[in-house]
């Protein structure tokens, strides 16, 4: 690795934390007034926690000898005490994917959920749903080589997290959806985002960290893709944004800000698997699809009963599944529509459904021990009083007389 392969490497990481912060900001701005803190500190405890465990073991998780094997061993090197320059620099990067991932669950439980409750399913999520899928995904797993399963000169895509990420923290948050339950007053229209210049100050940090997220990976490459990576990053979320606006103007009849920055989120989403495979024009047109469709998604959860505060299901999960499929159709050289045959949309669906079947089923069986054990939702009565109050002694605004 040369210097400036280092200092990428590096910028890249700091823009990666970054992103989670970003989300602690999305994410505050979208709920209660006095929710704003716990929303925030979800994220901010994951950062502390999922970054400690990375280091003492998640690194060793993430890395497998076998394609079967589980996961990697946790003790193979303990606190990465034996790595080398290269070793902890790939540590680094990768870690900060883990914090982002475990933050992006914590939008489906927004108002109602313990913050100690919330950090040992954050823990134990981390340990046996991302960390392994990380081996599964990038580490030499399973999804890794699956085309080496089929026979086939070339394997599943998902460059930077449509599957490890996005799929796995959306089914993880529909998971924890069922089991903490509705709010108080649940219904479409009750819940109004408290603070639309934060939720814009959240998506824009993301939109700018996204580029560390996508093109930071290059530092292995020598940087060959890093212009069609950043380009297609621009130019899905620029698309997805106008898709997800004109979908709320026909169905709502008002293009709203809120809409906008959610838009950018679904684009990122979408593109985060594949853009290192596709060209610019299919990559609008997936930012484009991925607007429209999870303006669309998140709608489901009146449909379906299920609350998932602030549609971590309808963007993430879905938009991830969008992003990972759409490259079975439109990959370059092994898309169905561009030079390859099915066998890519047959890979891309079995690596995406088998990551979703997982996490949903980990996360939901977490959270109910939880639930049942100490509790993951806080009382009916300190809901409606606030949760930065009774959780944290704190508010997120104290006007001064």
């Amino acid at each position: 690795m040369d210097t400036g392969e280092l200092a990428w490497a590096i910028t890249a990481s700091a823009l990666v934390v970054f992103m989670t912060p970003g989300v602690a900001f999305f994410y505050g701005g979208l709920v209660k007034a006095k929710s704003v803190v716990s929303m925030m500190m979800m994220s901010f405890g994951a950062l502390g926690l999922i970054s400690v465990l990375w280091i003492l073991y998640g690194a060793n998780m993430s890395a497998v000898d076998s394609a079967w094997a589980f996961a990697g061993n946790p003790f193979s090197d303990f606190a990465l005490g034996s790595a080398d320059n290269e070793g902890l620099v790939s540590a680094l990067f990768g870690a900060t994917f883990a914090i982002i991932t475990v933050a992006l669950i914590s939008g489906a439980i927004a108002d109602r959920a313990k913050f100690g409750s919330w950090m040992i399913f954050a823990g134990l999520w981390a340990t046996f749903v991302y960390f392994p899928v990380a081996a599964w995904v990038w580490g030499g797993g399973w999804i890794l080589s699956l085309g080496d399963t089929f026979g086939l000169d070339y394997t599943v895509i998902d460059y930077a997290g449509g599957t490890a990420v996005h799929i796995n923290a959306g089914a993880a948050a529909l998971a924890l959806a069922l089991v903490l339950g509705k709010r108080i007053g649940f219904a479409k229209g009750i819940q109004k985002p408290h603070n639309v210049p934060l939720v814009l100050l959240g998506a824009s940090i993301l939109w700018f960290g996204w580029f560390g997220f996508n093109v930071g990976a290059e530092f292995l490459n020598d940087l060959a893709g890093a212009g069609l990576i950043g380009l297609n990053t621009l130019g899905a979320t620029a698309a997805s944004i106008l898709g997800w606006l004109i979908v709320e103007k026909i169905k709502d009849g008002k293009a709203t800000s809120v809409g906008a920055g959610s838009g950018a989120v679904a684009g990122l989403v979408a593109i985060t698997p594949s853009c290192a495979n596709l060209t610019p024009g299919w990559a609008l047109l997936l930012g484009l699809l991925a607007g429209a469709v999870c303006a669309l998604a998140i709608e489901l959860k009146f449909k379906l009963g299920f609350d998932d505060s602030l549609d971590v299901v309808g963007i993430h999960m879905i938009g991830g599944l969008i992003g990972t499929l759409y490259l079975g159709f439109f990959a370059t050289g092994t898309g169905l529509f561009t030079g390859g045959d099915g066998m890519q949309l047959v890979m891309q669906a079995i690596a995406a459904f088998g990551v979703l079947i997982y996490s949903f089923l980990v996360a939901l069986i977490i959270g109910f021990l939880i639930q049942k054990t100490i509790g993951f939702r806080i009382k009916s009565e300190d809901e409606l009083a606030g949760v930065d109050t009774v959780v944290h002694g704190e508010e997120g605004y104290v006007l001064a007389d």
